[in-house]
Formats: structure tokens, C-alpha cells, sequence
């Protein structure tokens, strides 16, 4: 067995804090921090999950108005020990070419699109998570058959846990966080 690199140590018996993330340049890209935990995306990313996570960001960039900003693959800051990566944040915080990282109270709608390796944390443990942040809408993207079904989720806010808001094939017409149309179909890489 081979020792681990001195970064993969932890700063403190406590384990990784939020901030922690930022002063690891030695880290895989997507590493997010989960519990204090490290996660690695370390499995290959499928051609499908990369294609639809561009045609997403695509379609909701033309269709943010203006407050509204679309970026793929950047931390939330849920807490000091959380600091999850999805695929997609729509946030109203303004543009800053630095930033690393976003506040819950700034993200309007979370996007992951579930791989097989992250569908546990996508569908059970970011849920939960997201929704205890305060995060209003979450979307949970499953491969049907090589087209995407948009699981979609509103927070409840008496009780701060999201609710099924719908289960959307071929279209997706939501009004918040803002007026989105998307034909699905045409989001499925290779149609």
C-alpha cells in the first residue's frame, strides 16, 4: 500500500473545514467536501452527462433575465463542513471573475445530473443537504434511456425539506426561479 500524498491530510483532527478547498490546488478538479469529507470524482465522466450539462447551461443561460447567473461546477458553501459541487447553480449573486464558491442565500436552483457513481449523494445525501441550506429549487436529472427525466423539487419552507414538484419527460415549462421552457429531447446528446 502506498502512502497517502501530505496533501490528502487533513489540516486538523477535525478534518476539512469549507475553506479548506480552496488551498488545495493539488486536488483533483470536482473535489467537494461532504461531512468534512473529501469526495473525488475519480470515475471517467460519460459523453452524455458532459453533453447535457453543456446544453443545460446552454438553454438556461439564453434564458436568464437579467440578476440571473448560470454556472456549471462551482461549491456551494452550505456550512463549514459542506461544500458540494453540482452540476449547474442558477444564482443572483453578481459576477466575480475570483469567486470559488456560493452562498445558499444567493443560489435560486441547484442541477444535478446523476452518474452512477454519484447517485446516492445526488438523489438522498445533496437533497437532504441542499433543502437544510435553504436552497429553494432543486433539480434532480436521471438517464431514461439516454434521455434525461428532470426530477424537480420545491423547498417546503415550514418544514425545510424539499417537496416533489413533478417528474418531467420531453418538456419542462417552470416558472421560478424564473420563466424556463426546455424541450428535453433536444437537450439528449446524440438526438
Amino acid at each position: 500500500m502506498t502512502a497517502l500524498p501530505d496533501w490528502m491530510h487533513p489540516p486538523r483532527l477535525e478534518g476539512w473545514f469549507a475553506e479548506d478547498l480552496d488551498r488545495l490546488p493539488q486536488a483533483p478538479r470536482h473535489t467537494e467536501l461532504i461531512d468534512g469529507a473529501l469526495v473525488f470524482m475519480m470515475s471517467p465522466q460519460r459523453s452524455w452527462h458532459g453533453r447535457l450539462v453543456t446544453a443545460l447551461t446552454t438553454s438556461l443561460m439564453a434564458q436568464a433575465p437579467v440578476g440571473f447567473e448560470v454556472e456549471r461546477e462551482m461549491t456551494i458553501r452550505l456550512d463549514d463542513r459542506n461544500r458540494p459541487e453540482p452540476d449547474l447553480v442558477v444564482t443572483t449573486a453578481p459576477y466575480d471573475p475570483d469567486c470559488t464558491w456560493f452562498s445558499p442565500g444567493d443560489v435560486q436552483l441547484v442541477v444535478e445530473v446523476v452518474s452512477p457513481e454519484s447517485a446516492h449523494r445526488d438523489r438522498t445525501v445533496k437533497l437532504r443537504k441542499y433543502a437544510e441550506a435553504g436552497i429553494r429549487h432543486y433539480w434532480c436529472v436521471e438517464d431514461e434511456d439516454t434521455v434525461p427525466a428532470v426530477h424537480v423539487y420545491e423547498l417546503d419552507e415550514p418544514t425545510g425539506s424539499y417537496a416533489p414538484a413533478g417528474i418531467f419527460r420531453h418538456t419542462l415549462k417552470r416558472s421560478l426561479p424564473f420563466e424556463i421552457s426546455l424541450d428535453l429531447d433536444t437537450l439528449a446528446p446524440g438526438r
